[in-house]
């Protein structure tokens, strides 16, 4: 037996077994009540969708253990326990492993259609004279890739700071920054990609979403690569996780699409 086979072997042995383990169970997966496009507790986001793409993979049906994505999230479902995959997470961090990316998405310019701006820069000067929607990211109000790359270029007193997290008494608070440029009250907002792709299609108005460009603004990265998440011990986990994504691509891929997910290449 070749080294190639016997490997291809392994990891085919070790797949069975993890699916044998889960199979009729529960597939636990921590994640947010509250968060469109991503979830919700009506199971409407793509992160439910690929859930149970995967719950159907494995014969088992999906268990939700719901918290806010914000600080303590990990702290307070995987570490804690509760569940044991995060079907959406930053590829390469270091508190948990992650799979292969499933998917690499980017922070756009959004814009009104009728306004034919075409921002495609943080180095377009017109941004200097625009009122500019941009998310604020944390309960201390830490500013965005996009913030500070405008800050950067000392384009500070036209910004318009929306929240990430926003009064959870509403449904997807995140969303208000795209609800702004539609409504007009900024000109142009620099919004993480699955955010605006979902909402900018949901508004009255036509919106355009341009990527930002360059990927990497200074130190600053402005396109991220997200994977899903366990729990370092879990490694068993994540080779199972990492052939259902292969084996899986193209249904992953169509509900990323149908979801109007922006997708960049590196």
């Amino acid at each position: 037996m070749s080294i190639a086979i016997a490997t291809l072997l392994a990891s085919v042995l070790t797949a069975a077994a993890f699916a044998a383990s889960v199979g009729g169970s529960a597939l636990r997966v921590c994640s947010d009540p509250n968060n469109l496009p991503f979830s919700n507790t009506q199971r409407e986001g793509f992160e439910n969708r690929i859930a149970d793409l995967l719950a159907h993979d494995l014969g088992a049906t999906v268990k939700y253990t719901w918290w806010a994505q914000r600080r303590g999230f990990l702290r307070n479902t995987l570490e804690a326990g509760l569940c044991d995959v995060v079907i959406g997470y930053p590829s390469h961090a270091d508190s948990v492993l992650t799979t292969a990316p499933y998917y690499r998405s980017t922070y756009v310019f959004v814009t009104r259609h009728a306004s034919n701006l075409r921002i495609r820069s943080f180095d377009e000067p017109a941004l200097r004279t625009m009122r500019i929607g941009v998310q604020l990211v944390g309960d201390d109000g830490a500013n965005s890739p996009p913030a500070h790359a405008l800050s950067r270029r000392g384009i500070i007193g036209n910004l318009v700071g929306y929240t990430v997290y926003g009064d959870y008494r509403t449904n997807s608070p995140p969303s208000s920054i795209i609800a702004a440029v539609a409504r007009g009250d900024v000109d142009v907002a620099a919004v993480w990609g699955p955010l605006a792709g979902y909402f900018a299609a949901r508004q009255s108005v036509a919106l355009d979403l341009a990527p930002v460009r360059p990927q990497q603004d200074g130190p600053l990265p402005q396109a991220f690569d997200i994977s899903m998440a366990v729990r370092k011990s879990d490694r068993a986990r994540l080779d199972r996780l990492n052939a259902f994504l292969v084996q899986h691509r193209r249904d992953v891929d169509a509900i990323l699409a149908r979801y109007h997910v922006p997708r960049v290449d590196r």
